[in-house]
């Protein structure tokens, strides 16, 4: 089992349904947004560092104001734009994360995620006697708090292209708010290391158009 699990996870990713750079719902794509101007601020950094490096190798001592002009590379290009540069990117960071936090409103829906070595149950709020397993069921276009904790020991809920990922810890609720803009199927696993068989604790989430959700709530999973 652990095997096939293994292997189903390489093929979904390779077909990128566990790429974090293919976002799908809102909050994967802040995530994907915020990787990518932090890449752009860490190459802009890396390319004056590169160039102040050659320049140093390049120069000559004996030229007239060599000292003047070194001082002066060093304090503003050497210091001061990396510190202005990650402050901006800090700010922003933190900015920006803001919409990752869960927050009230009428449409949200509530699931719950208890992770086991090695499998994902789910329960819903709006049918109570209901629950599945390895396959997460949402409404498609509307938010969703998952309340994910653990039975034994530490996993981590991650479902790429839909949000961040968030621990799973026993004896305690972590909520993550996942969305999925349009029905479809989306892959998930466990990224964190728990033992031995956790290369295959993999789940699916399910999401539905608004009567598919309805059916499902009335009816459970065909």
């Amino acid at each position: 089992m652990m095997a096939c699990g293994a292997t189903l996870q390489l093929l979904a990713g390779c077909q990128g349904q566990l790429s974090t750079l293919h976002p799908a719902g809102p909050a994967a794509a802040t995530i994907a947004e915020i990787w990518w101007i932090m890449l752009a601020g860490s190459v802009a950094i890396l390319a004056l560092v590169m160039g102040l490096l050659t320049a140093a190798l390049l120069r000559r001592p004996d030229s007239p104001g060599e000292p003047e002009r070194a001082g002066l590379w060093l304090w503003t290009l050497g210091l001061a734009f990396p510190l202005i540069v990650l402050a901006a990117l800090t700010v922003y960071g933190l900015k920006i994360g803001e919409r990752l936090l869960p927050r009230e409103g009428p449409d949200v829906v509530t699931v719950t995620a208890e992770a086991r070595q090695w499998a994902w149950s789910f329960g819903y709020a709006d049918a109570p006697d209901l629950a599945t397993e390895d396959i997460l069921h949402i409404p498609a276009g509307r938010p969703v708090d998952v309340r994910i904790t653990s039975l034994d020991v530490v996993h981590s809920f991650w479902v790429p292209r839909l949000a961040g990922k968030l621990d799973a810890l026993p004896g305690h609720v972590n909520i993550l708010r996942i969305e999925a803009p349009v029905p479809g199927t989306y892959a998930g696993q466990s990224a964190e290391f728990s033992g031995p068989g956790y290369l295959g604790h993999v789940f699916t989430v399910q999401a539905h158009d608004p009567a598919a959700w309805d059916q499902f709530l009335a009816e459970g999973a065909p």
